[in-house]
């Protein structure tokens, strides 16, 4: 098949790093595949070269940008109609907001055969204005009737967009985020030991580590951590916060630490690739989520590939891998008390938590294996396909 994905920006994020996981696992399926982009852009850092090593062809979209600009919002529309009637795809899987909408109606006016989206986050959430909100559902549900299926990477995408309205019932289904266990496991296997790690990040051997991995970004509540990690220092003296990536909130972020006498207790590692990743990841204690927004995190399916327990809010997709006491701990969003609680148990717990982590990497590699995650979304296209040909078929004979 000849399939196009449309994503807006390759900057090092969960959707990209699953839209690029997809199409080399495509191409190596034998399928023709090529991948749109727009600029890329901002501190987060950039999946460029990886999308190029995928096997698929690139095509950057200048005037796709995530702001909302209603000028290069019609330009970009009209770029992506063009690329669409060269390539002539049999598939179009279109992958964040602004690609969502653009995308969608770039490929339903070129009639493409199968046009699908995949909803790794939701663009509307509490923390906006009620009118950005309302724009925002109320343009998904334009874009819904732009595709023939919504691919969510939760459930809880699912149940949120039905909540909404957006898309009819039949017209959704759930395939996972997808991750190649065998590379995690070489990477596991070459990684360097926990004290080694340790010792190159300076970070105290027998000290308490916690982690958080992800943008810098306000709604990624590294902030929330901030809040409680005094009341934690209490208890554990010598206990380190290792901040893994890079983001927008970066120097606020610095700041503030610097402003709280947090330093000797905090480390920024700006932007790693993924063997290091791996590494700290079984060289820390736990790894923290106190995430307001969510599809499915990533980090939390590779913390319990790499052995490192989790915490998080239980925010959209969260649950799904962070179930309460039996994968890690998960406490209310915004709940900065019973994320404390939480931590404290996890660290004070050892055995308890690598029980739960344990039980989580289990579940982990049984339902997010990149294969059948792969699988599943091929035979989706091939339902799509076929649905279009019996419909067809039937107008012929009317």
């Amino acid at each position: 098949m000849k399939i196009l994905h449309i994503i807006t920006r390759l900057i090092r994020g969960g959707a990209q790093q699953n839209t690029v996981l997809t199409c080399a696992a495509q191409v190596r399926d034998g399928h023709d595949v090529a991948l749109a982009y727009g600029p890329i852009y901002g501190p987060e850092g950039s999946l460029l070269d990886e999308a190029r090593a995928s096997g698929a062809q690139l095509h950057e979209i200048p005037q796709m940008v995530r702001s909302i600009s209603p000028w290069r919002d019609v330009s970009g529309y009209r770029q992506l109609c063009r690329l669409v009637s060269v390539v002539r795809p049999d598939v179009v899987q279109t992958h964040s907001s602004k690609a969502g909408i653009l995308g969608r109606a770039a490929a339903w006016r070129q009639q493409v055969p199968v046009v699908v989206h995949t909803v790794h986050g939701l663009p509307f959430h509490e923390q906006q204005a009620e009118w950005i909100n309302r724009a925002y559902v109320a343009a998904e549900r334009w874009g819904a009737r732009r595709c023939h299926r919504l691919i969510g990477v939760s459930h809880a995408m699912e149940h949120q967009f039905a909540r909404r309205g957006i898309g009819r019932v039949d017209q959704f289904v759930v395939v996972h985020n997808g991750f190649d266990l065998e590379a995690y496991d070489q990477m596991i296997a070459a990684a360097p030991s926990r004290e080694q790690v340790r010792r190159r990040f300076d970070l105290p051997g027998s000290a308490p580590v916690l982690g958080v991995v992800g943008r810098l970004d306000a709604l990624k509540g590294q902030a929330d951590l901030l809040d409680v990690l005094p009341k934690l220092i209490e208890a554990h003296p010598d206990l380190r916060v290792v901040f893994i990536g890079e983001g927008w909130m970066g120097d606020a972020l610095r700041e503030r630490v610097r402003d709280q006498g947090l330093g000797h207790h905090v480390v920024f590692t700006g932007m790693v690739d993924l063997p290091d990743l791996v590494a700290l990841l079984r060289a820390i204690d736990l790894n923290v989520l106190p995430s307001y927004r969510e599809g499915l995190p990533r980090t939390l399916v590779e913390s319990l590939l790499c052995g490192c327990p989790i915490t998080a809010y239980d925010i959209d997709g969260v649950g799904e891998v962070c179930m309460d006491r039996r994968t890690g701990r998960l406490v209310p969003v915004a709940d900065r008390d019973a994320l404390a609680e939480a931590i404290r148990w996890m660290l004070e717990s050892p055995d308890r938590r690598r029980c739960l982590t344990e039980r989580g990497r289990e579940m982990v590699r049984r339902t997010f294996d990149l294969r059948a995650v792969t699988a599943l979304t091929e035979q989706l296209y091939r339902t799509v396909q076929a649905e279009g040909q019996n419909r067809a078929a039937r107008d012929a004979v009317k």
